[in-house]
């Protein structure tokens, strides 16, 4: 792959005439062309040093090279000894994996020509950014690293989880949602592990180029988890859904047929990370064993998965363990939704005989319900809803045996 990167290089050199020098987003060199008629000060030493110089990177960051969509002219600095540069960002389907720098001559007073050319080796551009993509910036140690934090912090390590919180690709752009990505039909692992969490790494990253709400991902062995900006509708999720889908079965070799997307409740405070990704995975799992809830899988539409999940995890009953129970339980300030609903559920749904035993009239129960469903956004007599509804409410009870 890295001869490739080379060979494109030397080859968009030959076709303009002009030196070139590649280098990832962090100023580190990549690559650079054999022929150079005047290589300045700034040229030599980077080729020597492999890594652009702070004040050097300060210059050109200062003309907006980080954000640029094309081509940037960085004007000559005699007090760096760097003559003028034009800046072409190679970018993929608007993400972007590295810079191309393409000298000015000694004699030239502006990069008109240099701009003027571009457009003859557009098609090697954009190769260059696909390979970079795949070699740069998925296989990279700074991704690996930064991949490896994401993970600890979700699974909940505090260190991780404060350092997360505060990259710029994350800090304040809550609420947001964890998102675990699944192959239904793959079984629970690999005879490689590297290869098979490269996989998932790589299909995620490429999933995602583009997708705005898509703030990070990260691929495990098994699956890979992103982290979404919260959003009203699923349409981005299912062109993640999509495009997962195409990357893995390219890269994996065999046919993939069922993604999962797994969808944690939104929230605000980034130290519930953990508690999301948990919520996540649990969304998944139920839509990999019970495929009527569908591909992409909010986790409040899991029922009663949730609880058997929660069964089985140390500390006690949480709330939490069933979303809508949760949003009954927040709600109910006065004590009258989930006595009321105890009730209909345990006696087979005879509103008569719950009025009764409340002593209240039929209407009252009947509003009672209506608030309910409205608070819910779902029928709370459903078959789901219903089963998780009843079953969480007498694992709260559980919680209260005496212990003996």
């Amino acid at each position: 792959m890295q001869q490739d990167v080379e060979q494109l290089v030397e080859q968009v050199a030959l076709k303009l005439g002009r030196g070139l020098s590649l280098e990832d987003l962090d100023g580190v060199l990549l690559a650079y062309s054999s022929n150079q008629a005047h290589a300045d000060r700034v040229r030599v030493n980077f080729l020597l040093s492999k890594k652009v110089p702070v004040d050097v990177s300060a210059w050109q960051l200062s003309h907006g090279i980080a954000t640029a969509v094309r081509p940037v002219v960085v004007p000559a600095n005699p007090d760096l000894g760097m003559l003028g540069r034009v800046c072409v960002p190679l970018l993929v389907r608007g993400f972007r994996v590295g810079y191309l720098w393409v000298q000015q001559d000694l004699e030239e007073e502006t990069a008109t020509a240099i701009l003027a050319e571009l457009p003859s080796v557009r098609n090697e551009l954009d190769l260059l950014a696909g390979l970079l993509l795949d070699s740069n910036t998925a296989e990279s140690e700074f991704r690996r690293r930064r991949e490896r934090e994401f993970l600890s912090a979700c699974q909940g390590e505090s260190n991780a989880v404060q350092a997360v919180s505060g990259w710029k690709e994350i800090q304040g752009k809550g609420p947001w949602q964890v998102v675990t990505v699944l192959d239904a039909d793959a079984g629970t692992g690999s005879g490689d592990p590297i290869a098979a969490t490269l996989i998932h790494r790589t299909a995620a990253l490429q999933a995602t180029i583009g997708v705005d709400p898509a703030l990070f991902s990260a691929g495990t062995e098994t699956h890979a988890v992103l982290l979404f900006r919260e959003t009203g509708g699923r349409a981005d999720h299912a062109q993640v859904l999509v495009h997962y889908q195409l990357e893995l079965a390219k890269r994996a070799g065999r046919p993939v047929e069922r993604i999962i997307l797994g969808i944690s409740e939104p929230f605000s405070a980034f130290r519930r990370v953990g508690a999301a990704y948990r919520e996540s995975k649990v969304a998944a799992q139920a839509a990999a064993v019970d495929p009527v809830l569908g591909e992409l899988v909010d986790s409040r539409n899991t029922g009663i998965y949730q609880i058997f999940d929660r069964l089985q995890a140390p500390g006690g009953w949480d709330d939490s363990w069933s979303a809508h129970f949760h949003t009954l339980e927040s709600n109910d300030r006065n004590g009258e939704l989930l006595p009321l609903l105890e009730l209909l559920y345990d006696g087979g749904g005879s509103v008569p005989d719950v009025a009764a035993q409340l002593h209240l009239h039929r209407s009252s129960v009947y509003n009672r319900l209506a608030r309910i469903r409205q608070l819910l956004g779902v029928d709370p007599l459903g078959g789901a809803v219903r089963l998780e509804l009843h079953a969480a409410l007498k694992a709260a009870r559980w919680v209260k045996r005496p212990r003996i």
